[in-house]
């Protein structure tokens, strides 16, 4: 449900939040046109639910999940933007030395994050399916824009990139239909501000919360034209054995991270904070500080009081 008021005697503010894909969205849009904003703010929710449509693991209907039923099969042959996306994630799986890992399906599903609760699988379960995880037996053909599979039983999954990639599409209608400022988030971990609030010419003051108690802010960040995605080990997890199992799952081993604490990521686009916050969490301060491109500011949270953020130089 969209809420809209003057915020001054020229700007208009419109916020609406909608769930899809497995995440609450939300646009808060400034402007002066309040139909124009309010077509431009459905617009772009018909772009997340036109992308669940695309992209979901979850019905069976969808070109993402045709691909996990027929390439270990034969060939697939993808839309344009289909083939772009696993381009990208591939890139992104190789860049990260297996950090990111776009065919981490399999796993995702034996530890029950799938269905977003949790269990603890056993060591030979976990290396009964290692063998069909891992983006090496996924084959792209640029030339025909296909998808194939080298082996039975590799499932892609695009909870590691798919509500950046949303976020992102979002983001472009507005800019399409001539917006420059709003904020753009899916759910609390993945956001993008465009442009600049009224009267905050650094931009959208946004809150990194603390891991350790999601109650408390431990550091803010402007977002100019920018986008901030944070991973960490106590946003989805699970007790098991004694055991805290979080959802960032390490793709080498068929284990969770071990890392604790969380990791925020500014980059210009939410594809590559959502995509990157993960394998930093998992490699670690000084594999990030080597890895990270320049445009990227990188912070490394576990809620200390003496260093609640360290943002990587």
């Amino acid at each position: 449900m969209a809420e809209s008021g003057p915020e001054s005697s020229e700007l208009l503010r419109i916020v609406e939040h909608g769930d899809a894909m497995g995440a609450t969205y939300s646009v808060v849009l400034y402007g002066q046109d309040r139909a124009g904003m309010e077509a431009a703010v459905d617009a772009a929710f018909a772009e997340v639910a036109r992308l669940d449509a695309l992209l979901s693991n979850y019905r069976a209907e969808s070109e993402w999940s045709e691909v996990n039923r027929r390439a270990a099969e034969e060939p697939v042959r993808v839309s344009p933007e289909l083939f772009q996306l696993l381009s990208k994630c591939m890139a992104t799986s190789r860049a990260s030395e297996g950090a990111f890992d776009i065919a981490v399906g399999p796993l995702m599903k034996l530890w029950g994050f799938y269905k977003g609760s949790g269990r603890l699988p056993s060591q030979a379960e976990v290396d009964s399916v290692l063998p069909s995880v891992g983006w090496r037996h996924v084959h792209l053909d640029e030339k025909n824009r296909t998808v194939r599979f080298d082996c039975a039983g590799v499932e892609l999954d695009p909870g590691g990139i798919g509500k950046g990639y949303a976020v992102d599409c979002m983001v472009d209608e507005l800019r399409r239909r001539g917006f420059k400022n709003a904020l753009v988030a899916g759910s609390d971990s993945t956001m993008v501000g465009m442009g600049t609030p009224p009267e905050e010419p650094r931009g959208w003051r946004v809150g990194i919360k603390d891991p350790r108690n999601r109650r408390r802010t431990v550091d803010e960040v402007f977002l100019r034209d920018a986008s901030l995605s944070t991973s960490g080990s106590t946003e989805k997890f699970f007790r098991a054995e004694g055991g805290v199992y979080a959802h960032i799952m390490d793709p080498r081993t068929g284990f969770p991270a071990a890392a604790s604490g969380s990791v925020s990521v500014i980059a210009p686009r939410a594809i590559d904070s959502e995509a990157w916050a993960k394998p930093y969490f998992i490699h670690g301060r000084e594999w990030t500080q080597r890895h990270k491109p320049g445009e990227f500011r990188v912070c490394f949270c576990d809620g200390r009081v003496e260093e609640p953020c360290a943002w990587l130089p």
